[in-house]
């Protein structure tokens, strides 16, 4: 079932939150890689919309990391409860980080 977005959620959000839901549970991609599929030049702006998601759980949002492969950022946070709970979140789906980078490189998604 497709969501229902309100309207207050921009084109660029729609789109952003549309992409995201496309990642399968247990897999992660950059916020670059989601940019670079959007037709995007700003992995930040895609970062921005991410932060702004009311969603979540059904937009997963935690499923997105920086580039270097680290967690990054989280609900607008890039440390503390944030972020250990982006973690918690991966972990359950089986989603780990060695030495604060993604542990196994074949579980990073990248669109088709």
């Amino acid at each position: 079932m497709a969501l229902i977005y309100d309207a207050a959620t921009t084109p660029f959000q729609r789109r952003v939150y549309d992409a995201a839901q496309e990642i399968p549970r247990g897999m992660v991609t950059t916020y670059v890689r989601l940019a670079r599929h959007l037709g995007c030049g700003s992995a930040r702006a895609v970062g921005q919309a991410l932060r702004r998601n009311r969603y979540a759980p059904r937009v997963p949002c935690h499923r997105i990391i920086s580039a270097d492969l680290r967690p990054g950022g989280f609900s607008g946070q890039t440390g503390g409860a944030a972020l250990r709970r982006k973690q918690a979140l991966l972990r359950a789906e089986g989603v780990l980080f060695r030495a604060g980078r993604l542990a196994d490189a074949r579980q990073l998604f990248d669109f088709r």
